[in-house]
């Protein structure tokens, strides 16, 4: 119950995500829906190669570039789903910036 809960939550933040940053359109629910599904996905199987593979540059940037990490995948994971439109890295890395912060209030909330 708890795991249907986080993800109706995380895509009712990928709603607001779209209402809120330019660029970012999501047709409807439903896309959001997969969408949370992809980003878990993409969270999975990819992040960990991607962080592997770019440890030293974040290392010399001190952690900054995994910023550009989620936003990368974010616009990836927004790439598969059909009803997602992200036009922009900038759109993307406000995107990403925001449903981090919702999801550690997700996360606190259904803890």
């Amino acid at each position: 119950m708890k795991l249907i809960l986080k993800w109706v939550l995380f895509a009712l933040a990928i709603v607001f995500i779209g209402w809120l940053i330019p660029g970012i359109s999501v047709a409807n629910f439903v896309a959001a829906l997969i969408m949370t599904i992809a980003i878990a996905l993409v969270n999975i199987f990819i992040r960990p190669l991607i962080e592997f593979i770019s440890m030293p540059i974040n290392f010399l940037t001190l952690g900054l570039f995994t910023l550009v990490i989620n936003t990368l995948l974010f616009m990836l994971a927004g790439y598969f789903v059909t009803g997602i439109s992200i036009d922009g890295f900038l759109s993307a890395l406000l995107g990403s910036l925001v449903l981090s912060v919702l999801g550690v209030v997700i996360d606190s909330l259904t803890a």
